[in-house]
């Protein structure tokens, strides 16, 4: 039976076209070629973005390094984004010497850096893309050379696709009255077989499979199938049939490697959108462990990444997903971050594995209900959360609702800015990273505060949408109210009560909002405040007859 090696190769693109064209490789974008003896796809990367989301899928790199130029640390990026993505063989293909020394001493730098990536192999080949130095034949160019050329060595690698070796994974794209579609990650799935469906853990026996040609009794890695059971079963797009003897694991916290791609850099505790395995769900990176280093692959300490930047990291997960280390198959735990407002991938990644806490710690069933101790309380639980610039007016108004509120007997709670900085959150600062902490702390103590029935109140400047969005969506819908208290910003400087625009105009206070950190004004704010000229009183009463016409209060 004939194999297929799935290639990735980077380069500038001219010099990989060149390449590509001598091997025989057709097709703009994902191209391919045959030999004899073995089939070939190949993904060209020429940046990051590329080769990050190229790499899950190949089995070897072939990373073509112009020896005129000191283009070395690039490909040191590129082995580190292999490694990262399981890519176990390597050829170095050195274009443009006949230099035996310089050949040499090229191939023996990147040996010494690349040792600690886990590759099995790594082999240098002298080549010339654009001619046809130990391409298909040895060049008499390069006499010196006595390894294979290029292509005899991909014909000849131990780097087959070995999917169908894994046990079975397939994760579900759609679930409609015929059944259940998705293409097979890895194993061979067969009717009669019983399997799992996670991370639900129910069970059931495969009654029929069909594929584009017809019904037919097993399917393996890489085919597309419909699938139905001998028994129904509550799947979702994004769950997963797994061999019910060898089950994948099912966690929501992992510690996780990313590749960072987007110009803005990532914030730790920002809610993200994680794609993985056809589901899509909220994804926080709660810990940056470290960032490595493309040029000694040390470990360094960092707060955030930016551009190209590689980091080991932990992530946290708004529900569980089946998964196997990236190590044990890759079939299942790639996956992109996205950003929730632009939809840009700003990360492509991989998990390594699930965290201990996320297997230790289960949720504990509470005998009181929410809706009980609402029931004592009259009204019903709600997060009112004011945002807008500092002097814009957002203590005042809240302060004034909650003595409205308290006079009609709502039982609440007024978190104010300040004073949460005074205490649970005096150790935070006022950049990105920390305004972003800050708010998620706010977040969970007000949905707490939900649980036991409140009406909470929370004025925060919060300058981020993503932020306000996270607290929004740990509560139940319609629980959260968001008061946009719209200031200008002349007009919170000319009032400027605590002093703090006139002090960060002289540059005494950094990264203050309105001035040199950016305030990202709400889209649909459920209740808009002109208060710039409106009565703070008046404002107050109309946010309370707000609440009435909502049946909170």
């Amino acid at each position: 039976m004939r194999s297929t090696l799935r290639l990735l190769v980077c380069g500038a693109a001219a010099d990989t076209a060149a390449l590509l064209a001598r091997l025989g490789a057709r097709g703009p974008a994902e191209r391919a070629f045959a030999t004899p003896r073995r089939d070939f796809t190949v993904a060209e990367a020429h940046d990051m973005r590329d080769l990050a989301k190229a790499a899950s899928a190949a089995g070897l790199a072939v990373l073509l390094v112009d020896a005129a130029q000191d283009k070395l640390p690039e490909a040191h990026r590129q082995a580190i984004v292999a490694s990262v993505f399981g890519i176990r063989h390597v050829v170095l293909a050195i274009d443009g010497t006949d230099d035996r020394i310089a050949f040499e001493h090229i191939c023996d730098s990147f040996r010494v850096f690349a040792e600690e990536l886990g590759f099995k192999d790594i082999v240098c080949i002298p080549v010339s893309a654009r001619g046809d130095d130990n391409i298909a034949a040895r060049s008499p160019r390069t006499p010196w050379y006595s390894g294979p050329p290029l292509l005899e060595y991909l014909e000849t690698a131990d780097a087959a696709d070995d999917r169908a070796d894994k046990p079975l994974r397939m994760a579900l794209e759609s679930v409609d009255a015929s059944g259940c579609a998705g293409t097979i990650a890895s194993g061979t799935l067969r009717v009669g077989e019983q399997v799992a469906l996670l991370p639900s853990g129910q069970s059931a026996a495969v009654r029929s499979l069909a594929g584009p040609g017809g019904a037919r009794d097993s399917a393996q890695a890489g085919e597309a199938v419909t699938v139905t059971l001998d028994r129904a079963l509550k799947a979702a797009p994004g769950d997963m049939f797994a061999a019910a003897r060898n089950r994948p694991q099912v966690a929501d916290q992992f510690s996780a490697h990313l590749v960072w791609l987007s110009a803005e850099r990532l914030l730790p505790e920002r809610s993200y959108l994680m794609r993985i395995n056809h589901a899509s769900l909220p994804a926080t990176v709660t810990a940056l462990k470290h960032r490595i280093d493309a040029d000694s692959l040390a470990k360094l300490a960092a707060r955030t990444l930016g551009a190209n930047d590689i980091g080991v990291c932990n992530l946290s997960l708004a529900h569980p997903v089946a998964f196997d280390p990236y190590a044990e198959n890759r079939a299942t735990a790639a996956f992109l971050l996205l950003d929730r407002f632009s939809g840009e991938t700003v990360a492509v990644g991989t998990l390594d594995f699930a965290l201990r806490r996320a297997i230790n710690i289960h949720h504990q069933h509470i005998t009181v209900s929410k809706n009980e101790r609402a029931a004592l309380k009259a009204h019903k639980p709600a997060v009112l959360w004011f945002t807008g610039l500092s002097g814009a007016g957002k203590s005042t108004i809240a302060n004034l609702v909650e003595a409205g509120l308290h006079m009609r007997g709502v039982h609440t709670l007024l978190l104010d800015g300040d004073n949460i900085r005074h205490g649970l959150n005096r150790d935070l600062g006022f950049t990105e990273a920390d305004r972003v902490e800050n708010i998620r702390r706010i977040g969970e103590v007000a949905k707490l505060m939900t649980e036991a029935g409140l009406v909470v109140l929370c004025s925060f400047i919060s300058p981020f949408r993503a932020e306000r969005r996270m607290v929004r969506e740990l509560v139940a819908e319609g629980e959260f109210v968001e008061v946009f208290v719209d200031t200008p910003l002349e007009t919170c400087i000319a009032r400027d009560p605590k002093g703090l625009y006139a002090r960060a105009l002289a540059g005494e206070i950094k990264n203050f909002t309105g001035v040199d950190q950016a305030y990202e004004v709400p889209e649909n704010a459920e209740i808009h405040l002109d208060a710039g000229h409106g009565d703070p009183a008046l404002l107050a009463e109309r946010i309370i007859e707000d609440l009435a016409r909502r049946k909170i209060v």
